[in-house]
């Protein structure tokens, strides 16, 4: 079932995860093409990793994907979906703290670019409490991730 042609995952993915990995998995097999998108972002919300770090994490992770492309954008969400003309997003949830945020965003989006459409997949419950933030912070305390990140993430975070 193909829900759409192609659609953009945007996100930082400071690190990727396994969860991440898990949206991205199932939103590969609607679409016939899934674009990762990572802000190379100067704002509020400053990524712990360095962008081509991410950017090769994310390309090691999903290179048995034939249909997703990996690519970093600058400026506003819209403004690369339109540039690229495609007008679907794919959001992952875990939770609903998540869609409250989740759903403002998809809001601002819709108002940017009206025709632009949010598809929200939820995380699956094994990979709920994973979250970017948090692996880092267990990382650097000296706790094992290795069951939270893909092999390739893991083995090469400083304080593996």
């Amino acid at each position: 079932m193909t829900i759409a042609k192609s659609a953009i995952y945007p996100g930082t993915f400071d690190p990727v995860t396994l969860g991440h990995l898990d949206i991205i998995q199932r939103a590969s097999d609607l679409l016939d093409e899934l674009i990762i998108a990572v802000p190379d972002i100067q704002s509020a919300k400053q990524p712990f990793f360095p962008l081509d770090l991410r950017l090769a994490w994310l390309k090691a992770s999903t290179r048995d994907y034939s249909n997703v492309r990996i690519e970093s954008f600058d400026g506003l969400l819209v403004d690369y979906a339109r540039a690229k003309n495609i007008r679907h997003f794919i959001r992952g949830l875990r939770s609903v703290q998540d869609f409250e945020y989740e759903k403002q965003l998809a809001g601002v989006n819709e108002a940017l670019f009206p025709e632009c459409e949010t598809f929200f997949l939820m995380t699956n419950a094994r990979h709920a409490h994973i979250s970017s933030s948090l692996i880092r912070e267990v990382g650097r305390l000296g706790g094992d991730i290795s069951s939270f990140v893909p092999k390739v993430v893991h083995e090469s975070l400083p304080w593996h």
